[in-house]
C-alpha cells in the first residue's frame, strides 16, 4: 500500500506544481468579420487623400470564383462600404458591369499601393471592359461617384 501511496503522493505534486507557460494568458480567440450577404472576409481599408483618411470595410473576394463573382447581383452597397480583389501575381486588370445592379467606382491599385486610375460610375449591367493603366496589385470597388465625392484621385494611398 505504502508504495501506491508515494506514486499518489508524487503525482499530485507534479499535477499541483507550476507548469511551464502557467499564468500565460491563453490565446485569444481570432474571429473573423463575415459579410451577411456574400459570406465573406470583412476588413478594414483606408484611402488616403490629401491628407485625409476615408476609412471603409471592405470584402475580401480571394478566390478566382468570388473575384468573378464580386459585386454581381447586389442591390445595396452602403456609402463606405466595397470589395477588393487582391490581384496575385500582379496582372493588367480589366472589369466589366454584368450582372451588376449598382454603379461602382473600379479602383485600379498599383503596386506601390498607390490608385493609378479610375473607372467612375460604371453603367449597370455594361458588357463594356474598363482597365487598369498599368499592373494592379489590388482593385477596389466601391458606390458609383464616392471617390469624386470624397476627393479621391489617382496617387492616392490605399492601405489595408
Amino acid at each position: 500500500m505504502r508504495p501506491l501511496l508515494s506514486l499518489l503522493a508524487a503525482a499530485l505534486a507534479v499535477a499541483c506544481s507550476p507548469q511551464a507557460g502557467a499564468g500565460a494568458a491563453a490565446p485569444a480567440e481570432t474571429t473573423t468579420s463575415r459579410h451577411p450577404v456574400s459570406g465573406l472576409e470583412t476588413i478594414p481599408l483606408a484611402v488616403v487623400s490629401d491628407g485625409k483618411r476615408h476609412a471603409f470595410t471592405v470584402e475580401v473576394a480571394r478566390t478566382p470564383q468570388e473575384q468573378a463573382r464580386g459585386l454581381m447581383f447586389r442591390t445595396e452597397l452602403g456609402p463606405n462600404e466595397g470589395m477588393v480583389f487582391p490581384r496575385n501575381p500582379p496582372d493588367v486588370a480589366s472589369f466589366w458591369m454584368k450582372n451588376t445592379p449598382l454603379p461602382l467606382d473600379i479602383i485600379f491599385i498599383g503596386e506601390d499601393g498607390r490608385i493609378m486610375n479610375i473607372a467612375a460610375n460604371t453603367v449597370p449591367y455594361s458588357l463594356d471592359s474598363v482597365s487598369a493603366v498599368g499592373l494592379t496589385s489590388a482593385v477596389l470597388e466601391i458606390p458609383g461617384g464616392r471617390a469624386a465625392e470624397l476627393g479621391i484621385e489617382p496617387g492616392d494611398a490605399v492601405e489595408w
